[in-house]
């Protein structure tokens, strides 16, 4: 259907490149997340935390390019597409939603026929809509064996929705600031490295670790305000 990439990204957009990832990802905008809308506004909670908020994803045409892909989620090509670009880069791990989530049962749909398009590629789904995920299997939805879903935490150093996962047959992950991390990323300058403990079904719980970061303009501010002090003791 696609004889090019240009072809297919004119319905899908670009691929996205986290710099942590080993491949490929598929951002939308963190402000259209269903769930995460309202977990922001809870103290503690991961969404608001997030990093998609901040940063490079906050650059005019970082969101210009995710408002694209969001935009693009109903349309009827948009399978044929993904499956082409995804199954170009030729990369076998891929990651849906460094930022954003699944937006219905529709989507997940979509992202399972992907999987089932590329059985070659191992796919990872962290997601908070447990909702979606769960009226999807119900009803006898397929999660196909390349596809990993993991339900993620919705408050920071709160437990993950463990008894949801086993009785649906998925994966969970959470995040803390103390305790104990079996995602080496924290170790490695934030980067997976040789890891792909999140894309494999037989680790069932991943626990990340959360570093609180300073805002860039804060450390300038700090920084500035430290040397002209400094200055100031010297004339003394």
């Amino acid at each position: 259907m696609f004889k090019n990439k240009k072809q297919a990204e004119a319905i899908v957009g670009t691929l996205s490149k986290p710099s942590k990832m080993p491949g490929y990802a598929y951002s939308t905008p963190a402000k259209r997340c269903l769930i995460g809308q309202k977990m922001r506004k809870v103290v503690g909670s991961m969404c608001a935390f997030c990093y998609a908020l901040k940063g490079r994803y906050v650059f005019k045409n970082v969101q210009e390019a995710m408002e694209k892909r969001f935009a693009s989620l109903t349309n009827d090509l948009w399978v044929e597409a993904m499956t082409y670009l995804i199954g170009k880069v030729k990369n076998p791990h891929f990651r849906w939603h460094d930022s954003g989530d699944i937006q219905g049962i529709w989507h997940l749909e979509k992202i399972v026929q992907v999987a089932k398009n590329l059985p070659q590629v191992s796919f990872w789904l962290p997601t908070r809509e447990y909702a979606f995920v769960s009226e999807y299997i119900e009803k006898g939805g397929e999660v196909p064996s390349n596809l990993t879903i993991r339900l993620s935490a919705l408050m920071m150093d709160g437990p993950a929705p463990v008894g949801i996962a086993q009785r649906l047959g998925l994966c969970v992950s959470g995040a803390s600031k103390l305790g104990n991390f079996n995602c080496p990323s924290s170790k490695q300058g934030n980067k997976c490295g040789d890891c792909r403990k999140c894309w494999d079904k037989n680790e069932f719980a991943i626990n990340y670790k959360k570093t609180l970061r300073c805002h860039p303009m804060l450390i300038t501010i700090c920084f500035v305000i430290f040397t002209f002090m400094f200055i100031k003791g010297l004339e003394k």
